[in-house]
């Protein structure tokens, strides 16, 4: 126990200097990153934090997540809606209240019921805004140069089969936002040069195959929010230059292997908030250039093992908010250009470093819990930033567990180094129950010293905690302490379950033969903390199995409040708090009870066997506080670890204060429950008192009684003096007169 603490002293204080001009080596170890062409090397966290901590500001560069079309989409998109107007005007006829430039022509809010008449040379129709309702046939056909058209937020309910007849040399169409139920088949087949097809925010159910006929230059292709369930068969086989589609929000339930199968030329592909629950594995099998993805929020919860095998440009990838119960270890094997990979929301029950391997050109990924970047280290932007423990800037986010830390951990030192103290200066009637108390307050006394290192790291990386998270929680610092509240967690456990079997014996057989010596009770107590070392120790036994058991939070705890992605650990912590302390608290209430019943059922005859059960009862009603006490502390812990087995998520906050607040607050109860409310070691305590009480009593006494002779004295000498003098004055003088 000594030599443990000896080493995380010895690691503490070597790793307390490490601040933010910390020299690190050159080479460019698992999570740390390289400054531009210089050979120094930072921690992930350190890029892309605001600060310039290379020198040469190469940690603060391409740190956006610019990866697929999203920077083209807001530039085409953004550009093709705005249209600026200046006075000189090539049109000769169109309605008042218009703006012209050249030959554009832009009518907002101009209150337009129908398609107004313009002249036939307009290449730029934007008609935003109005209240046209419907699309007769042919009501563009004198517009034969337009190659824009605009009509959004005019809710237009009928579109006419052969509205836009004849508007061969049209690229862009916007008809978002309006009241569409039904295209009819056909509808843009004179449409040869569209490009873009804008159909967000319409209540259409249902698209055939026929409808994209003639689309043969179409680009992109958008049906946000609308209410389409499935879509056709060989969707893309009209459109055989469509490179964009976004499909966002309309309520796809349905995906099948030829929906895309034509699709061969589309770069961007967007299906989130859809109701897809299952993708076949030959789905994206024919989008070889595929660039983006986008499946988040669907509610698939199982990806086959190869559906990305044939998507080698992928560049970005999104699978976030979708309940996924699974991620094969080889999900993206194939993906060697992927740059960018969102898994916001996901549990990854199986989540290894060998998953992300193969991506070795990503460069952001994002993930629902902090520990998870652990797994990516070649991954220079990883998100979140830090676990809910704590904040941004801190280890510990709440200024209350801040004081409470220091609170507790000086609390449960001082207490039980008191009671170890005062134990073995009080001889005891009951020697072997005397060492137990001592063995439980050394357990106790950990978990002070543990709160203790928590304290001092929050101090350490006060107002930066962001930058050194992942490294500390790595780090073999924050393991050793691990150990630490680990092992004194388990050595008090079995301890309090073995100081309450002991007690249970002697009150519900009080005249039985099976109570432990000196020598069975020391056996006991080696093998206990035996037993509470190898809990602490076996995580490190095989990384694989267990991964980072203690590094899961800023606190080192494992308590594993969630579903968490290592099946060893989170078996294992299930183990122990809902297995070996369980069991154990459920012996204390157990045996307490029994207890409390037989003393009420006992009647007893002779007044030493009752005088010596009278003792057995107040010692009893003592326990019951401790029970108590073990009651508040360990309850949560096994709320939160049941409710986690029900994928019940639990926020870090709560986390924190059970590992900083209810645990610790056992350890430094232990101690007054145990030794400072006996009503021997009071007796004791007492006697001690008096016995001082007196002995300063009488030193005061014989204090009084020399200083009283020796006044005395004193006083006698000075009288005799006087008169002497007086005596011999008068003699000589009498002569003299």
């Amino acid at each position: 126990m000594f030599l443990l603490l000896y080493f995380i002293v010895l690691i503490y204080v070597k790793d307390f200097a490490l601040t933010e001009d910390s020299v690190i080596t050159p080479l460019c170890q698992k999570g740390y990153f390289p400054c531009g062409n210089l050979t120094k090397c930072l921690p992930r966290s350190f890029h892309c934090d605001g600060v310039n901590d290379c020198g040469n500001g190469a940690d603060e560069e391409n740190c956006g997540d610019t990866s697929g079309w999203a920077t083209i989409f807001g530039t085409i998109h953004g550009n093709a809606d705005k249209v600026a107007f200046a006075q000189e005007c090539f049109l000769t006829q169109y309605p008042p209240h218009c703006d012209c430039k050249e030959t554009e022509l832009e009518c907002v809010n101009a209150d337009l019921k129908l398609v107004p008449s313009v002249s036939s040379n307009v290449t730029l129709l934007s008609l935003k805004k109005n209240k046209i309702h419907s699309l007769p046939d042919k009501v563009f056909i004198k517009y034969t140069e337009l190659k824009k058209i605009f009509l959004q937020h005019n809710c237009i309910r009928h579109i006419s089969s052969k509205a836009f007849f004849g508007l061969h040399n049209l690229q862009i169409l916007y008809l978002n936002h309006n009241c569409i139920t039904v295209l009819r088949p056909g509808v843009f087949k004179d449409l040869h040069q569209l490009t873009w097809l804008i159909l967000d925010d319409n209540p259409i159910t249902r698209i055939s195959q026929q409808l994209f006929t003639g689309l043969n230059s179409l680009f992109f292709l958008s049906m946000v929010n609308n209410y389409l369930e499935a879509l056709p068969n060989q969707m893309c086989a009209q459109m055989p230059q469509l490179n964009w589609m976004d499909l966002e929000g309309n309520g796809i339930k349905i995906l099948t292997n030829s929906t895309f199968l034509s699709c061969d030329a589309l770069t961007v592909l967007f299906l989130p908030r859809n109701q897809i629950d299952f993708v076949p594995e030959k789905t994206f099998s024919s989008l070889k250039n595929l660039g983006e993805l986008d499946l988040s929020s669907n509610v698939i919860t199982e990806l086959p093992t190869h559906i990305f095998t044939d998507l080698k440009l992928l560049q970005k990838l999104n699978l976030s908010s979708n309940p996924l119960l699974y991620l094969h270890k080889n999900q993206f094997e194939s993906l060697k250009q992927l740059q960018s990979l969102d898994l916001e929301r996901i549990e990854i029950p199986n989540i290894n470093t060998r998953m992300f391997q193969p991506m070795r050109n990503l460069s952001h990924i994002y993930f629902k819990n902090f520990r998870y970047c652990s797994y990516a280290p070649h991954v220079r932007i990883c998100m979140p930033l830090t676990d809910g423990i704590s904040s941004f800037e801190d280890l510990l986010a709440n200024n209350i567990l801040r004081i409470c830390v220091w609170v507790i951990a000086f609390l449960t030192c001082f207490g039980n180094l008191f009671v170890i103290g005062m134990r073995s200066f009080i001889k005891a009637e009951n020697t072997t129950h005397a060492m137990s108390i001592k063995i439980l307050c050394c357990a106790d006394c950990l978990m002070g010293v543990y709160l203790f290192f928590v304290g001092f790291s929050d101090l350490k990386y006060r107002g930066q905690y962001q930058k050194y998270a992942l490294l500390w929680m790595e780090s073999l610092q924050c393991r050793l302490m691990g150990v630490l509240a680990m092992l004194s967690t388990e050595v008090s456990v079995l301890l309090l379950t073995y100081l309450t079997l002991e007690k249970f014996l002697a009150v519900v057989f009080p005249f039985s033969n099976i109570h432990p010596g000196k020598r069975h009770t020391s056996l006991i107590l080696i093998g206990i903390w035996i037993v509470g070392f190898l809990i602490a120790v076996i995580p490190f036994w095989n990384d694989d199995y267990f991964g980072n058991f203690y590094g899961k939070n800023g606190v080192c705890f494992p308590l594993y409040d969630d579903q968490t992605e290592d099946n060893g650990g989170k078996g294992y912590s299930l183990g122990i708090f809902l297995g070996v302390n369980l069991l154990a608290f459920l012996i204390i209430v157990f045996s307490y009870g029994i207890m409390f019943c037989s003393i009420h059922k006992t009647t007893l005859q002779t007044s030493e066997v009752r005088s010596h059960i009278g003792r057995e009862v107040a010692v009893a009603n003592r326990f019951f506080f401790i029970v108590f006490s073990d009651a508040i502390c360990w309850i949560p812990v096994f709320v939160i670890k049941i409710l986690s087995l029900f994928r019940v998520e639990i926020p870090g906050t709560i986390t924190s204060w059970v590992v900083i607040f209810f645990l610790p607050v056992n350890s430094a109860l232990n101690p007054i429950l145990y030794t400072l409310t006996t009503s021997f070691f009071k007796d004791k305590l007492k006697q001690l008192l008096h016995r001082h009480r007196r002995k300063s009593i009488f030193q005061t006494k014989n204090k009084s009684l020399s200083t009283s002779i020796v006044w005395t004295d004193d006083s006698s000498s000075l009288k005799l003096g006087v008169l002497n003098k007086i005596t011999f004055g008068d003699n000589i003088t009498k002569p003299m007169s």
